[in-house]
């Protein structure tokens, strides 16, 4: 299994906006990086400087967003979708997307029960629960 660390994400991201700004030909995973960044202007800054972004230190304290985090996730849904896993997924994301009217709404719902399933994974010592985090995605997708 692949882990990127921190900073490996963050040049990812940045290296994927650089390319973005010089019309440069982007890989398959970096398109889809790339539509997440321009939904995501008030980033710019951020992906703009790759060593502040390496040095850079996003706490809960300090009431600021981790942007490489958010995009992450975002990413992570995108690549959850297109393989249909955990299964049903797909269908429990775009019943989301079409009741709000949003496939970028329904991914910032859906990034937080992928992050409600990491914190209890990590609080508990037990593996991630794929079902429960799709119980949850479901059930957003079909309350008002």
């Amino acid at each position: 299994m692949f882990q990127p660390s921190q900073h490996d994400v963050r040049r990812f991201f940045c290296d994927v906006a650089a390319k973005q700004q010089r019309g440069a030909p982007l890989e398959a995973i970096e398109v889809l990086a790339g539509g997440w960044i321009d939904e995501h202007p008030e980033y710019a800054g951020d992906l703009a400087d790759l060593d502040a972004a390496l040095a850079a230190s996003y706490t809960v304290e300090g009431g600021r967003t981790n942007p490489f985090l958010h995009l992450a996730m975002h990413l992570t849904v995108s690549e959850q979708v297109s393989i249909d896993q955990p299964r049903g997924i797909r269908q429990a994301v775009e019943l989301l997307a079409a009741r709000r009217g949003s496939l970028h709404q329904a991914h910032h719902e859906v990034m937080e029960c992928l992050g409600e399933m990491i914190w209890e994974s990590q609080r508990s010592g037990r593996p991630p629960d794929g079902l429960a985090y799709l119980d949850r995605v479901r059930q957003r997708a079909t309350r008002d």
